[in-house]
């Protein structure tokens, strides 16, 4: 079975929007790809319903790709497509539905060691570097 997601790396004057499940990991935010939408439209949309805030897509910034076993013990393969997101509003309220317990913006260097996973790693590592790029091009 193949499954398709889209999340993002929302920067806050410098800092990185960070999502803590209730059992103590940390991610981004992302989510399944709905029927007729974009990757970039689910990226926002993910972001909006998981933590509570507005974000506007800058740029793509890469993929992950992993695999792993639903509930019915069926093998998944699945892509999540990142981009970096710029913070536009709102207030941070992480949804509780999905099993966060919070939702935070912090340090950069703080966001690469809450993240367990590599690939959501290095996607900080990619928006981090388009962002300071971006910011320097002002």
């Amino acid at each position: 079975m193949k499954e398709n997601s889209a999340g993002g790396v929302v920067v806050n004057e410098g800092k990185i929007l960070l999502l803590r499940k209730y059992f103590g990991d940390w991610v981004l935010p992302k989510g399944k790809i709905e029927k007729e939408e974009t990757t970039s439209i689910t990226a926002v949309r993910e972001v909006r319903e998981e933590t509570g805030i507005e974000a506007e897509v800058v740029k793509r910034i890469g993929y992950a790709k992993y695999i792993y076993y639903n509930q019915s013990s069926e093998k998944v393969y699945k892509r999540v497509d990142y981009y970096l997101m710029l913070f536009k509003g709102g207030n941070l309220k992480p949804q509780k539905e999905e099993g966060f317990s919070l939702a935070e913006f912090v340090d950069y260097e703080k966001a690469i060691d809450l993240l367990r996973h590599e690939s959501e790693k290095k996607m900080v590592v990619n928006a981090i570097k388009l962002y300071r790029k971006k910011a320097g091009d002002r």
